[in-house]
């Protein structure tokens, strides 16, 4: 039996085609039925469809042949690299995916070298051949120069109208590798994704790796210690079906008894209670966030729903972390750690339509290790806890190693652009005659904003970009804080890098002074580095014309009210209240 099981996965950069051949492929086995057919079918919330990505992993058995055939369908994100290097493990082949008008991308890339780590037998796939721009000798020859493979083991495919999708299948069979384990082992199982429903709790997905798993048996998870029962095990296809036991290279599901999804994270081993497994499977790593924001409700009436809105998120999500922030400015709200920029993205949209919240989001930034004068060591995730400065001795922060694919035409302006960023250019190579790869180094604090929009519009489209935490370093970083009308705005402090301060100062403060609305008073705007103002601008005072209703008589008359409005307006400004409107939040996201 184990023998006919191939499990396999789908690799490929963001809109190469992933769900659609995905899509065929389920249609050629009758998995389901035409009738239920619909794109994107393994692409189940709203967001997935629009952007036209995967966010959560899906896994699907397909009958073929007499082969059971197990895909677990990966998202394509540098943000969820973890995830895709689970299922990854969870599977011997996998189909590399290459848009046939767009060539190999950056995280293409990165996961064929997650998938030859993983020792998988790679199936390289051409799609969109039917497309008129497509150019099918050029990609073959960069996926011939990355894989090593020869021209004809290349599988020319439209996964839109279906061509040549059979002998995708017909390949996977012929060279996919059977699944590895021991079935007289005790149970050893991969959990590869985990998601909770409202009502059944939460349901794992996992591999077996060794033994067998039925049904309401005692289970154990070896790294996080909890113990549950499995109230139900079967397969998906695409929805739930029960069986009576998986086995030794199956991929299902199990209904268990847990509250939420913390308790069985992604990498995690499951073992049988009564028997257990002694030595878990390798690469168990706990999500760790490392971009941060502040999240406020839009009113502090609507503070408990955002809590609740939050719970029930992370309940899905094991890598989304929050805790409760107050600032003086925004009320109270949450600081909330994301894997990346996407993550963050997908989770305010889904606040924000699922939970009909409107939110306030402050700039994003990452966390900083902070070396103290007494040798002590912590770590800040946000500039406004940042120690006074004569007690720091020095501060970290995080580096990331990177990879940008682009056509050779962009180079320049490509290794400009990484200059700009504190970046270091390390090494370029030319896939083919059109492709390079530029490999840097750079502070990740500077590529939060809008380094991926920068880079898309200097490559015209065409460049991609991966990512992954090299390391910490220590750097000359300064925090940048913003006075209005002489009162510090804690969410609006970051953390910066000296060299920088003066010139993101005098933007910041430009971009202030056009959304914050005139007073009777004349509103200063400062940016500061401790004690010293580097930038300033003033939003003028409203005018009111006192002497409008005066006729003749002598200059005296009016002198005196000019002067009385001039008290009046030194004693509003002593004690005068500047609201700060939520769109200079928003205006600060955009560099």
């Amino acid at each position: 039996m184990i023998n006919h099981i191939r499990n396999f996965c789908i690799i490929a950069h963001i809109d190469h085609g992933k769900s659609t051949l995905a899509d065929r492929l389920l249609e050629i086995t009758g998995t389901v039925e035409q009738r239920d057919m619909k794109e994107q079918l393994l692409d189940r919330m709203d967001l997935e469809r629009e952007k036209g990505i995967t966010i959560k992993l899906q896994p699907v058995r397909m009958q073929y042949d007499d082969y059971e055939l197990n895909l677990i369908d990966t998202p394509g994100h540098v943000d969820f690299s973890y995830e895709v290097s689970r299922s990854l493990d969870a599977c011997e082949t996998a189909l590399l995916v290459v848009d046939a008008s767009q060539g190999i991308q950056a995280q293409t890339l990165a996961n064929v070298y997650l998938a030859l780590a993983a020792d998988l037998t790679i199936i390289p796939v051409l799609n969109k051949i039917d497309l008129p721009a497509a150019d099918v000798e050029r990609v073959s020859n960069e996926i011939v120069k990355l894989l090593g493979s020869k021209r004809e083991e290349i599988l020319p495919v439209s996964a839109k109208t279906g061509l040549n999708v059979e002998q995708v299948l017909e390949r996977i069979i012929e060279i996919g590798q059977p699944p590895k384990g021991e079935p007289g082992e005790p149970l050893r199982a991969l959990i590869f994704d985990s998601i909770y429903d409202d009502y059944r709790g939460v349901i794992l997905y996992i591999r077996v790796v060794d033994g067998e798993l039925k049904k309401h048996a005692g289970i154990h998870m070896m790294a996080t210690q909890a113990q549950g029962v499995a109230l139900e095990v079967g397969h998906l296809s695409p929805g739930m079906r029960p069986d009576s036991a998986l086995t030794t290279g199956q991929i299902g599901y199990i209904v268990t008894n847990f509250k939420s999804v913390s308790q069985a994270r992604v990498g995690d081993t499951v073992t049988l209670a009564h028997s257990p497994a002694t030595k878990a499977l390798p690469g168990y790593q706990e999500a760790k966030p490392f971009v941060y924001a502040g999240i406020f409700p839009g009113s502090n009436e609507a503070y408990p729903a955002l809590k609740d809105a939050l719970e029930k998120l992370s309940l899905n999500d094991a890598a989304l972390q929050f805790t409760p922030e107050n600032s003086q400015v925004l009320g109270h709200g949450f600081r909330v750690g994301f894997l990346g920029l996407l993550h963050m993205d997908i989770v305010r949209e889904r606040l924000e339509r699922e939970h009909n919240l409107e939110l306030i989001v402050t700039n994003p930034s990452t966390d900083y290790e902070i070396k103290l004068v007494n040798n002590e060591e912590i770590t800040i995730k946000n500039a406004a806890d940042l120690p006074p400065v004569n007690k720091v001795a020095e501060i970290r922060e995080p580096w990331i190693s990177g990879e940008i694919a682009c056509p050779k035409q962009y180079v320049g302006s490509v290794i400009q652009l990484i200059v700009q960023q504190r970046g270091a250019q390390k090494h370029i190579e030319y896939v083919d005659d059109q492709l390079a790869l530029v490999t840097f180094e750079a502070p990740l604090a500077n590529m939060l904003t809008d380094f991926y929009d920068q880079l898309k519009s200097l490559t015209s489209g065409y460049g991609s970009f991966n990512y992954e935490l090299a390391s910490y370093r220590a750097e000359d970083l300064v925090r940048l804080d913003f006075l209005v009308a002489g009162e510090q705005v804690d969410s609006l402090s970051i953390m910066i890098h000296r060299s920088e301060a003066m010139r993101l100062g005098r933007e910041m403060v430009g971009k202030l002074k056009e959304v914050i609305p005139k007073q009777l008073f004349v509103v200063s705007l400062q940016a500061a580095i401790g004690n010293k103002v580097i930038a300033r601008e003033d939003v003028q005072a409203l005018k009111k014309n006192v002497t409008g209703h005066l006729y003749g008589g002598d200059v005296s008359r009016k002198k005196k009210l000019w002067a009385k409005q001039k008290a009046g307006k030194a004693r509003m400004k002593r004690f005068g209240k500047v609201d700060i409107p939520a769109e200079a939040f928003t205006m600060l996201l955009k560099k």
